[in-house]
């Protein structure tokens, strides 16, 4: 039996509908505008960020790599030219984004390294101890059932298979607090919803980015489901933490 988090029980438009089926209709509406909302919100640090996790998996090489939650295809496509695997699979809930994702790996001639599927991180549709890495970028918070999906994860992984997660979080103290709150309860949601023609979906990015546990729990949480070497670092004030493990 999973334990329940605080951003499983956030849905982007109604508490009577599945979250699952949410975040794929949500994704869907803002797939147009994600790429542009993404880096412009962050200012462009969110680069950055991708290819800091990326980098870490460099040491172990991985030559079969899952990307959960691939969106728009932008983690894949930079871990294909850092790493230069065999084969990266991106797996994402929503059409639409996968459509952006499929332009922009031909346009990069990675279709030979890079496939996209369409699935559900609570039931990936591959058989045990597949992938040599298993990344998720900014995804994990829109899952249904946390553990669940990190159970998922753990299956398909190799042993010694390694997980990276990448997150966004919000700052717990300081005056990067006090602007964060400003940021994503009055900044994000109105440029959000200016741009991408969904008010719900920019209130609830931030709203899960919230609760989502980090730090030490996250930490717990890994080790609890399995995980071994379980660690973590904080990017930009703790607007953003990377996690990595091994199966």
């Amino acid at each position: 039996m999973s334990q329940q988090y605080a951003q499983e029980k956030i849905k982007p438009y109604s508490q009577t509908e599945g979250k699952t089926e949410q975040v794929e209709q949500m994704f869907n509406n803002i797939a147009h505008s994600y790429d542009f909302l993404n880096h412009f919100l962050s200012c462009g640090i969110d680069r950055n960020w991708r290819k800091k996790a990326i980098l870490s998996l460099k040491p172990f090489a991985p030559n079969r790599m899952l990307d959960v939650a691939t969106g728009t295809g932008d983690f894949a496509i930079l871990a294909a030219k850092l790493l230069s695997p065999k084969e990266i699979v991106g797996l994402d809930l929503s059409e639409e984004m996968l459509r952006v994702a499929e332009k922009k790996v031909a346009n990069e001639k990675l279709d030979g390294v890079i496939s996209l599927t369409k699935g559900d991180c609570s039931q990936l549709p591959f058989d045990e101890m597949q992938f040599d890495s298993v990344t998720i970028a900014y995804g994990a918070r829109n899952f249904s059932d946390l553990e669940l999906g990190l159970r998922e994860i753990y299956r398909v992984l190799r042993d010694d298979g390694r997980l990276v997660i990448l997150e966004l979080t919000s700052p717990r103290r300081g005056p990067m607090r006090l602007l964060f709150w400003l940021y994503s309860h009055v900044y994000m949601p109105m440029v959000g919803r200016i741009i991408s023609k969904d008010a719900s979906a920019y209130k609830y990015l931030p709203a899960t980015m919230e609760v989502f546990p980090q730090g030490e729990q996250m930490r717990a949480i890994l080790t609890r489901l399995g995980y071994e070497d379980v660690a973590y670092k904080r990017f930009t004030f703790g607007l953003c933490t990377l996690y990595t493990a091994k199966r």
